[in-house]
């Protein structure tokens, strides 16, 4: 050991060990990550809640980790120093330039630290680019964010990145991004998550932030030309489409006429709805101020309360378009959409109702399911041509659709468009909403004020098209009510 001019012990450093170098290294690096890291965060268009949880849970983690490990070299030195001289060694750094060993082990430790701070930049660099990405979002978090994942592959939105409607902008924003991407994070890890995820997201940005920002709120549409597809459950799964032109209309003056559906949206009127369930499918209550400035309140006969103890929302894109990414079709629809397409053969006698039976039996998991269904449909198509084609696409009609594990289908998401499957338009133009004092109802609570039939039927029947619109038709019998009072998405 050296020693001073008195004869007593030279002065040690504390990281004059292994672990005290190697803990100042991981302490420098993560400290240094850490500033890249709350730039990036910084100056990003957006914020990241996984970047956030790099930035602010991961990096000082490891900075810790590393002062951590310093200390422990320092207290193992001077332990060993104690042990061996008797005495507390002084602490102080010294280096030596003459000498050459000294010289090369500086060397060494500089081009070390040098590299491991480059890669510990592009590896922090990559790790922003990595958390931000739809990849990351759906399979970092792989068993609650599937059904969602899947879902948004096959989605109108499939090219739109996760965070740039998940994620806020403002202080506000940040902090609730960052507490709640933590949360998500312990979620996993302890598996403490919903059992399928809840929806509406009551924390999610304003439409105005996010689908307006590609989606222009002033242009006029007009009336839109849609053909619907349908087979009925009979033997030979008899054809029958409805063609509507759909009244979207528009909602600013400058660009057309205000009507037609997005006249809910225009600037000029302000719509506002109490909710009394988790799923906002319960409407009693419906407030609106017109472009002059006229309050109209309107409630269901049942609705007394002091509307005080209610959050009032106001209505956005959102409240119609509730599944813009995440959609998940029914049987029915789904077993329609593959009949139409040619991808299930509807000369197949009773397909329809079959495929549609084997899709909503009771699975515990997926693996049960596929194997459920291909049971099911070669015991009724044992000799049939085309089994196997059969039996694939229905398979991957349950893929899409169904999750077992996380009980995620068509029935655990209510979808606002339309009215079939679920009161949509309903909830509120039901005819049972009468303005306070009055017996005035809220309007356009018949068919015909979003669509106009076309056409309607099967081969012949809709060539017969009629521009002022037909009366609806029901397949057999005719019945009373909405439509989701009889179709639920299954048989």
């Amino acid at each position: 050991m050296k020693k001073d001019n008195d004869g007593s012990p030279a002065p040690v450093s504390p990281l004059r060990n292994w672990a005290g170098l190697t803990g100042l290294v991981v302490a420098l690096g993560s400290f240094f990550a850490f500033l890249l890291l709350f730039a990036i965060d910084l100056f990003a268009h957006y914020s990241n809640p996984y970047l956030g949880i790099l930035a602010y849970v991961v990096a000082p983690g490891f900075l810790f980790l590393g002062l951590g490990i310093m200390g422990l070299g320092a207290w193992l030195q001077w332990w060993h120093a104690r042990k061996v001289n008797g005495k507390k060694p002084r602490s102080r750094l010294t280096i030596d330039f003459s000498d050459p060993a000294e010289r090369r082990r500086l060397f060494i430790f500089g081009a070390v630290s040098i590299v491991f701070l480059l890669c510990t930049a592009i590896g922090s660099y990559q790790s922003y680019q990595v958390s931000e990405s739809v990849t990351f979002c759906g399979q970092a978090c792989h068993t609650p964010m599937k059904p969602e994942f899947t879902a948004y592959q096959s989605s109108p939105h499939a090219k739109v990145a996760c965070v740039e409607c998940h994620v806020g902008h403002g202080a506000d924003a940040f902090v609730k991004a960052k507490m709640n991407g933590v949360h998500q994070l312990i979620g996993v890890v302890t598996g403490n998550f919903n059992h399928p995820i809840k929806t509406p997201i009551h924390n999610l940005r304003p439409a105005r932030e996010t689908c307006e920002q590609c989606h222009w709120p002033q242009k006029f549409s007009g009336n839109i030309d849609r053909t619907y597809s349908h087979f009925l459950t009979d033997e030979t799964n008899t054809p029958y489409s409805v063609r509507l032109s759909l009244k979207v209309g528009g909602a600013d003056p400058a660009h057309g006429p205000v009507g037609g559906i997005h006249w809910h949206v225009s600037q000029n009127n302000k719509i506002e709805y109490i909710a009394t369930d988790e799923k906002r499918q319960v409407i009693p209550w419906v407030r609106v101020t017109d472009s002059k400035g006229v309050v109209t309140e309107y409630r269901t006969r049942k609705f007394t309360n002091d509307i005080a103890g209610f959050e009032i929302r106001r209505m956005d894109c959102i409240d119609c378009h509730n599944r813009p990414a995440h959609r998940f079709q029914s049987p029915n629809d789904a077993v329609d959409f593959a009949m139409s397409v040619g991808k299930i053969d509807p000369q197949l006698p009773w397909v329809k109702s079959n495929s549609v039976a084997v899709l909503t039996r009771k699975y515990q998991t997926e693996d049960e399911a596929l194997k459920g269904i291909a049971n099911g449909l070669r015991a009724k198509y044992a000799s049939t041509a085309g089994l196997d084609q059969l039996v694939g696409e229905v398979q991957a009609i349950y893929r899409q659709n169904f999750f077992p594990e996380m009980k995620a289908d068509w029935r655990a998401y209510p979808e606002n468009i339309g009215h079939k499957n679920w009161p949509g338009c309903f909830r509120c133009h039901d005819d049972n909403h009468a303005a306070v004092g009055s017996s005035r109802k809220i309007p356009a609570s018949d068919c015909t004020s979003c669509h106009t039939i076309i056409a309607q039927g099967n081969a012949a029947e809709l060539l017969q098209i009629s521009p002022s619109g037909q009366k609806f038709k029901h397949p057999g019998d005719e019945v009373d009510g909405s439509c989701n009072d009889c179709h639920t998405g299954a048989l």
